[in-house]
């Protein structure tokens, strides 16, 4: 590993097995990215209980040209992190995640996702639990209450704007996930 390195133990005993995979799994890093100048990596054990084991926290900070990112495993998050080598694993994870996404914007390819159509709340059957929108090409398409994001259904009146998930149904087309935008338009 070419990165300086450094690995901190805070009320745990330092531990040659511990500490040896931690540089292996920081060495590692490097295939995500080669522009780390620096990566420290604390682990530290939580509260000693003897009812539910020793909990473990790993903290990885990364230094790269411009940014610094931080991954942090708290053993609140996951009861697994009774193991130490666990708390690593899903740490130095977490971190890969970050740099890969870091390594994507550095090159400008960041994946992107086609905006959700457009429609409005065409009619509205609430006795029924359905509704139907209308696109700008004058399709209607049918929506049930359960696809309305958040429990909107009650909330949604005609001409609200909507994103929606167009999906085939039995009887044509229908959106599988309304989200309301929050702008309404005039109604004919």
């Amino acid at each position: 590993m070419q990165i300086p390195l450094e690995i901190t133990f805070h009320n745990v005993e330092h531990s040659d097995a511990v500490e040896a995979r931690a540089r292996t799994l920081a060495a590692r890093l490097e295939r995500y990215c080669g522009q780390i100048t620096r990566c420290r990596i604390a682990i530290e054990q939580t509260h000693k209980h003897h009812k539910h084991g020793n909990h473990y926290r790993v903290r990885i900070d990364v230094t790269v040209p411009t940014l610094e990112l931080v991954a942090a495993r708290d053993p609140t998050e996951h009861h697994a992190h009774a193991n130490v080598y666990i708390a690593l694993r899903d740490a130095f994870a977490a971190m890969r995640r970050q740099l890969q996404g870091y390594g994507q914007r550095r090159r400008g390819k960041l994946r992107s996702h086609p905006a959700a159509p457009i429609a409005y709340v065409a009619e509205l059957f609430p006795a029924q639990d359905f509704g139907r929108l209308a696109t700008d090409g004058g399709r209607l398409i049918y929506f049930h209450r359960n696809s309305v994001a958040h429990s909107g259904f009650d909330a949604l009146t005609t001409g609200d704007e909507v994103r929606f998930v167009e999906t085939g149904g039995d009887e044509g087309p229908q959106a599988s996930a309304v989200h309301p935008t929050g702008t309404r338009h005039g109604v004919d």
